[in-house]
């Protein structure tokens, strides 16, 4: 297999582990703190690394970037999703929100071919279906009944909008270096949370603030590794390994609230890492048959 592409398949892993500390952070923040509030910290943490690292010629750079308009078109998307699913959470169980989001693998698949000229090989297409399987039973989400209403089609909407955010960022992200896209993820975040932090700002205790920032540090590695990985490998071969956020939000539930995973959990991590194997396969088989046809 291509080591580039093989460093983008560990970087996306790698990536979707630091969210799901993020997530785990903001979980333990949101119960005090408004989400937008948490966001803006976020954002600013983020951008301050950007201009430790980028210097001085970054907003310049952020300025004249010939991805500038796809960017925010993309970071409306990005907040289109906060919103839906932050929405829907209120009012759905974390296994239906959980399985409802992660449609958006699929969602990424089924738009690579047409948006991005992708060829999906139907290994790619069978690990996508396994690994949404795997979430199915690992969260189980008929426990509770699952059916057609205002929240589950707020979570769906999300899982779209997230998924039209990816394709989105596959297509800019070969015009504009990581940093500079990420400056500009950061300073339109903060804009728009920084509008309701006016009215919702809460006061915060120094350890509070560390976690905040934390949560941004996380986020910003993630960020980075996450905009590389689509740099490097197609996106739906990236798209099954999406799915491992789910396993890592598992273990950080037992390892910080005790949550105690069940049989069902267990299955349903073994399809994930089934699926994850089967993309790495197709990976494989086409660099295989290319290789036999030079």
């Amino acid at each position: 297999m291509n080591k580039t592409v093989l460093s983008g398949v560990a970087l996306t892993v790698f990536a979707y582990f630091l969210f799901s500390l993020q997530d785990a952070s903001v979980k333990f923040l949101a119960v005090g703190l408004p989400i937008a509030q948490i966001l803006f910290v976020r954002s600013v943490v983020i951008l301050a690394l950007c201009l430790a690292v980028g210097g001085k010629n970054l907003p310049v750079a952020m300025a004249r970037s010939p991805v500038l308009v796809p960017m925010l078109s993309r970071n409306v998307l990005l907040l289109l999703a906060w919103l839906t699913f932050y929405t829907a959470s209120r009012d759905l169980g974390l296994a239906q929100l959980t399985t409802i989001y992660y449609a958006s693998p699929v969602i990424v698949t089924l738009l690579a071919a047409p948006m991005l000229k992708e060829y999906v090989p139907p290994l790619r297409w069978l690990a996508v279906a396994v690994g949404f399987c795997g979430v199915l039973l690992a969260s189980d989400p008929f426990a509770d009944g699952l059916g057609l209403s205002r929240p589950v089609a707020l979570a769906l909407s999300a899982a779209v909008f997230w998924a039209l955010s990816a394709i989105l960022l596959r297509k800019t992200a070969m015009a504009e270096r990581t940093l500079v896209q990420m400056a500009i993820s950061s300073g339109f975040f903060i804009l728009m949370t920084g509008a309701a932090c006016i009215f919702l700002w809460t006061p915060v205790s120094l350890g509070l603030l560390a976690l905040l920032a934390g949560v941004g540090i996380f986020a910003g590695v993630a960020q980075f590794a996450y905009f590389e990985s689509i740099r490097r490998a197609p996106v739906s071969l990236l798209a099954p390994f999406e799915y491992t956020s789910l396993v890592w939000a598992f273990i950080l539930g037992y390892a910080i609230w005790g949550d105690q995973p069940q049989w069902h959990v267990f299955g349903g991590a073994a399809l994930i890492a089934v699926a994850g194997a089967l993309a790495l396969l197709s990976e494989r088989k086409k660099g295989a048959a290319a290789t036999s046809q030079a």
